[in-house]
């Protein structure tokens, strides 16, 4: 580089159009009036991928030789034999970047920040994010190249993890890639292009900014026409934050200077790495490497080790002689979050606070800077938390959502929305409020505290935060009522942990906190220091998954099969497992290969699980065809609708079977079981087991039963022993595998509690299924219910007609009640309706509403317990239900008054389009006639139960008499259309035939009928405008 210290014209320019977003904050510029500024204009965005990423994705696939040397291969390889060896991938990485580093300072001058941002745009905390995500990527691709997205390249950007047969397609998991193959094929540039990094760094400031598609499209037209394919590529990873060149932050910070990682960790700021340490020859001065208020660290991490047992991972956190404690404390499942406060009278309150997370993005706005701050989501309840003499503090901890109302901890997804409420003051109906558990301090009145030692880090927490009685909303909980807790009650306490010098005193922790659905534990060592931004053996992660006898293996067999992303692409990643058909339901007309789906596995596979899987599957596997679904083989939850579809299938007798490790089974409205397991983990592959010895359904619902039966037992034995200890409880789930010895939580009532004990005396009752939405109640609470009320219990019905059955889903075991024809499958909704009646309760008539399934006997009296419109004769309604009858109803027919009618035609012969202007003309000259699939389980599961569809038929048909169509009771010329009431695929398609076959009949010159489901009905009337019939015609 030329003595110049000036910079030149262009680099000026260049540095205000790059730095123009970043100084819009006036303090950057007043804290670095001598920041460094290059000298010449920045390097072409091609040289950052061709000098820098390119060969270190290079380096990154090049194999490698003994020791991680590489082999010496070509012209000269015996020569090079005998010399000395060659460089490690390591070595050969840092010569590369090194190099580069290097040309950056001759040729552009000391400013590293605007390719350091590119290279590592993960930990670029000055830029906005960009909201585009693969999907909204390839939307703008397809858009921007003007490709049909029907087409090859159209569907291998949109479905991007699918593999396919062009090239492009095959790199399923790799969107970037895909988007370079495709835009390949029709680039604007073929030559590498002009814009600098300068130049890219601007522009994706102004990315950021855009706000809506069509922005965002102009922006990436721009790059489109101004760079080549694999510019796009590198800029689209850039962009997606995934740039997978095979090198570490921590040696990119390296590389760039000595000092660079110790204050990015205290500062996570790449701005203040490339400002501050320009001069390798400058040090980091001690007053910059330590922990600032005000400023955003890299936290600690806890380590996950996998050890044979307990005692050796105890090991792992280095016990003294004289010294063996350590911690336990529960895994939390929420955000990372860091609370900064410091004293400045200047703020309302006195006190100023600042909220960053582990990604280092600043959550002061949401959760508050100062103690007076109404809109805050958490700062205004923080009045008196902490000591009067605490000046400024540092804490660490974990941000979690709450819920008041049952006390409980509620899972991570529901963070956001309750912040945002509590901020909006939003009276939410859940309730739910954020809730900080602290449990490390970093920093105290002027002084780091990162070199002192967890136990003096924790004695010093305990001082500054202030104790205050807890005040819980939960009955259950009021004996601890006013209790002293440190902090302020369900906003911010200093979290519990035990000390223990014993391995054995993990396992009952870890089960205690299953028990209450909690991710795991944390081992912490007393004795050390926090080391920032690092991940180690001070801090260990134990979760269920780790147990060796926690839960019992299950040998599932594998139906279906879902592709990966990333190192996972064009490969199926993971797994859909399904339980097969017993005895009982092949004799009931079942395929013996028929599975319902189960559960979902894609841990702890390695590569050579992988290969064997597909080994022994290869070219069994077909893909799932919507519209074709395999109902013979394999069985999904959700109907029509087909939740956790995969993306290919197998027929079980082709398949292999899995043995997969869970820590419990809880219930699922995701899969045909209606349960699923909790934290599969895959363990090996059973090719000793052919698919008809894998576990089926009714082998599972033995298990189910000998679990709860086991968790009832040790019920009581339990209920002492939690309450020497109150954590923190989460909802608890009904199942475990045997072996997890897990409790049922029953809200039984007492029988003081219960208005008419009598109501069920003489009646017996089999309890099939849970309660789902909106009662949400487990069997075990349904058979206490029951019990509660005089009523018997019996687990298995049997052919006994006198005992009811209750369900509220088709499982397997009910429909095998319901083939054999002579059962009522009655909802659990009846059993708290009829308790839920006046003076006590009394037992109630059968309602359609409260049939799953009646036989045809039970549906001719279904009539005679509600009138017309659907009001029962005998129960009180809800206000929500009396607004659906009313609603309902329907005025007298008025076929004397024509004056609307002929006002419509003229507005219509003056060229009003009626059908999309007034909702009531919109069905006029429609005439339709409804027909019910049978909406059973294939194969003759008994008489179905049509009653249970008559409500949505009469709100069908007022809709279609509310907007001038004509309802006939039979076809006939002139009908337009079939709706069909229901959901069954099979009988749908059944009823499209016998109508094509009455339609061959008929006069030619009368249009054939469109054959539509129910939901068109919806759509039209939703959107007031006759809706695309296409999307709702029986296939």
């Amino acid at each position: 580089m030329d003595k110049n210290t000036n910079p030149d014209p262009e680099a000026i320019d260049e540095d205000a159009r790059q730095y123009a977003s970043l100084f819009k904050d006036e303090s950057i510029a007043k804290r670095y009036p001598n920041r460094p500024q290059n000298l010449h204009r920045t390097l072409l965005f091609s040289e950052l991928y061709r000098s820098l990423f390119d060969p270190l994705t290079q380096i990154q696939k090049k194999p490698t030789g003994v020791a991680g040397r590489s082999k010496p291969t070509g012209v000269g390889a015996t020569a090079a034999a005998n010399q000395p060896s060659k460089l490690t991938v390591y070595e050969q990485k840092r010569h590369v970047i090194d190099k580069f580093i290097s040309r950056w300072r001759q040729a552009v001058g000391p400013d590293f920040f605007p390719a350091m941002r590119l290279i590592l745009p993960d930990r670029d905390s000055d830029r906005a994010v960009y909201g585009l995500k693969e999907a909204a990527i390839g939307k703008l691709i397809v858009r921007l190249t003007k490709i049909d997205k029907n087409s090859d390249d159209g569907r291998s950007l949109l479905h991007w993890r699918v593999p396919g047969n062009t090239h492009a397609s095959r790199m399923a998991g790799d969107f970037p890639g895909r988007c370079y193959n495709v835009i390949a094929k029709r680039p604007m540039c073929s030559t590498p292009g002009s814009m600098t990094i300068a130049d890219v760094n601007e522009q994706l400031d102004r990315l950021a900014a855009a706000s809506g598609e069509a922005e965002k499209l102009a922006m990436f037209e721009m790059f489109y026409m101004r760079m080549c394919p694999k510019e796009m590529l590198w800029l689209i990873r850039i962009v997606l934050k995934q740039m997978r060149i095979g090198t570490s932050t921590r040696s990119l910070l390296h590389m760039w200077h000595r000092d660079a990682e110790a204050l990015f960790n205290v500062s996570s700021s790449l701005r203040r790495v490339c400002w501050e340490l320009y001069d390798p020859a400058t040090s980091l001065a001690q007053e910059d490497s330590v922990v600032r208020i005000g400023q955003c660290f890299q936290p600690q991490l806890a380590q996950y080790q996998m050890p044979a047992s307990f005692e050796r991972m105890v090991k792992y956190l280095r016990p003294e002689p004289g010294d063996a404690e350590f911690w336990i404390e529960e895994k939390l499942d929420g955000e990372r979050m860091q609370m900064h406060m410091q004293t400045d009278p200047q703020v309302p309150g006195g006190k100023r606070f600042c909220w960053f997370s582990r990604r280092t993005k600043d959550y002061t706005y949401l959760y508050g800077s100062n103690l007076e701050e109404r809109d805050s989501a958490l700062t205004k309840y923080l009045k008196g938390c902490f000591d009067e003499r605490l000046e400024n503090v540092i804490l660490d901890g974990e941000m979690i959502t709450w819920d008041p109302q049952n006390d409980i901890i509620m899972p991570f997804g529901t963070l956001k929305t309750a912040a945002l409420n509590e901020k909006r003051r939003v009276e939410s109906e859940q309730g739910y409020q954020p809730f900080f558990i602290v449990f490390d301090i970093l920093y105290m009145n002027g002084h780091d505290l990162t070199k002192y030692t967890l136990r003096d880090r924790r004695a010093a927490l305990e001082q500054i935060v202030r104790e205050h009685p807890a005040e819980t909303q939960s009955d259950k909980d009021a004996h601890i009522a006013n209790a002293p807790i440190k902090g302020i009650f369900r906003r911010l306490e200093v979290h519990s942990y035990i000390k223990t010098t014993s391995p054995d005193a993990i396992e009952p922790a870890l089960r205690d906190v299953i028990e209450s659905s909690s991710e795991g534990l944390v081992l912490k060592n007393p004795r050390s220091m926090y080391r920032l931004n690092s991940r180690n053996d001070d801090w260990l992660k134990v979760k269920p998954e780790y147990m060796n006898e926690f839960g019992e293996s299950l040998d599932c067999v594998v139906i279906g099969g879902f592709f990966g992303s990333g190192r996972r692409g064009n490969m199926l990643a993971s797994f859909l497992c399904g339980l097969r058909a017993s005895e009982n339901h092949i004799q009931a007309g079942a395929n013996p290969e028929k599975c319902w789906s189960f559960f979902r596995v894609g841990g702890g596979f390695n590569a050579d699980d992988y290969q064997a899987i597909k080994h022994h599957t290869q070219g069994k596997w077909m893909p799932w065809d919507t519209r074709n679904p395999p109902t013979q083989f394999i069985e999904l939850a959700g109907g029509s609708r087909q939740i956790e579809r995969p993306d290919m299938w197998i027929r079980p007798c082709d398949s292999v079977v899995l043995e997969v490790k869970a820590a419990n089974v809880t219930p699922s409205d995701c899969f045909a079981t209606g349960k699923t397991l909790r934290f599969p983990r895959f363990r090996r592959l059973r090719l000793d087991k052919s698919w008809y010895s894998a576990l089926s359904v009714d082998e599972f619902e033995e298990l189910n039963a000998r679990v709860n039966i086991e968790a009832q037992r040790n019920e009581e034995m339990t209920v002492e022993s939690r309450r020497r200890a109150r954590p923190l409880k989460r909802p608890r789930k009904k199942l475990v595998i045997a072996g997890a010895q897990e409790d049922v939580e029953i809200k039984v009532p007492k029988q003081a509690e219960v208005a008419n004990p009598e109501l069920f005396a003489g009646m017996q009752f089999c309890i099939m299924s849970d309660a789902g939405k909106p009662l949400k109640k487990s069997k075990a609470e349904l058979e206490a219910l029951v019990k509660a009320h005089g009523g018997t219990i019996k687990q298995h019905a049997g052919d006994d007609k006198n005992t009811i059955l209750i369900a509220d889903r088709k499982l397997v075991p009910v429909a095998s009640a319901i083939k054999k024809g002579s059962f009522d499958i009655i909802q659990p909704q009846w059993l708290i309706d009829c308790t839920k009646q006046a003076n006590g309760g009394f037992v109630l008539p059968y309602e359609a509403r409260h049939l799953l399934h009646a036989t045809s006997e039970r549906m001719a009296r279904v009539p005679e317990t509600i009138d017309r419109y659907g009001d029962s004769f005998a129960r009180d309604i809800t206000l929500q239900e009396l607004r659906d009858v009313l609603a309902g109803m329907t005025g007298p027919d008025d076929t004397k008054n024509t004056a609307g009618i002929d006002f419509l035609h003229s507005l219509q012969e003056k060229g009003t389009d009626l059908h999309s202007g007034l909702r009531g003309y919109l069905f006029s000259g429609v005439s339709v006639v409804f027909r019910r699939s049978d909406g059973g389980v294939s194969g003759g599961l008994g008489v179905e139960l049509e009653g249970i569809l008559e409500r949505d038929e009469l709100r069908l048909s007022n809709y279609v008499r509310f907007c001038s169509g004509t309802i006939l009771e039979k076809l006939q010329e002139g009908v337009s259309h079939v709706i069909i009431i229901g959901d069954d695929i099979e009988g749908a398609r059944q009823i499209k035939k016998e109508v094509e076959r009455q339609v061959a009949g008929w006069d030619k010159k009368d249009a054939e009928p469109a054959i539509v489901w129910g939901a068109w009905i919806e759509e039209c009337w939703r959107k007031r405008t006759i809706s695309d019939i296409t999307m709702y015609s029986v296939k």
